[in-house]
């Protein structure tokens, strides 16, 4: 997926969850953040930012801030791309075979999930979770506790019950990570159902990005560990 017209900025601090300041030139900018996660490790004062502006040129923030610096590669942080990044990867032909169906946002008992995919003559849930949350080499999800993150594995389990394929798939939104696991330590029960679920025939995957000062692309498969 391709941004238009970014420009860069300096971190300055987050107001709450949406909004944040950052110093673009001279000026301070409040700016929209496209993710409502924690992302403690990422917004520190003075760090590298990459904007979008806004398509609306009435809209209240001019910018939505797309990426971070850390490390020397820019850690993409728009929380409504992972969904696309799948999809490309699904209609080229990168995770399935013979897909002959599509459908966003697809509901099967009380939650919806983000895809279903109609490929090789099964019927296959997907949800997709972004991660932005790096350690030591190692990619973690969730950076904060996810209540709706459990009731959407669960609703997963008993998909693949009934006879549906079911899958996770964590994209990391970043390259350099060498492996993907749960983050035990903020949320032990999502750690503990991921578990349950994969235990229980529902496929979990985590693929990493290209990332780019304008663009954001899904490239390779990356080892999980829910143990």
């Amino acid at each position: 997926m391709k941004y238009q017209n970014m420009i860069k900025g300096s971190f300055i601090r987050r107001r709450n969850r949406f909004i944040a300041e950052v110093r673009i030139g001279d000026r301070i900018e409040a700016v929209h953040v496209r993710n409502t996660g924690r992302l403690g490790e990422l917004f520190v004062e003075g760090v590298d930012v990459l904007l979008e502006p806004a398509s609306n040129p009435e809209r209240k923030t001019r910018y939505s801030l797309v990426c971070v610096r850390k490390n020397g590669h820019w850690v993409n942080v728009d929380s409504t791309a992972p969904n696309q990044i799948v999809e490309e990867m699904v209609r080229s032909g990168r995770l399935f075979s013979d897909v002959t169906c599509i459908k966003r946002e697809k509901t099967f008992g009380k939650s919806r999930f983000d895809l279903y995919v109609e490929h090789g003559g099964e019927k296959h849930y997907i949800e997709v979770k972004g991660v932005t949350l790096e350690v030591d080499g190692v990619a973690r999800f969730p950076d904060a506790p996810t209540e709706r993150g459990i009731k959407h594995i669960r609703e997963l389990m008993e998909a693949k019950k009934q006879g549906y394929l079911a899958s996770v798939i964590f994209v990391i939104q970043m390259k350099g990570v060498t492996a993907f696991e749960p983050n035990w330590t903020t949320h032990p029960a999502f750690a503990d159902a991921l578990k349950e679920a994969k235990a229980a025939g529902v496929d979990i995957l985590a693929v990493d990005c290209i990332v780019t000062e304008d663009s954001l692309e899904g490239d390779q498969r990356i080892p999980v560990c829910v143990e």
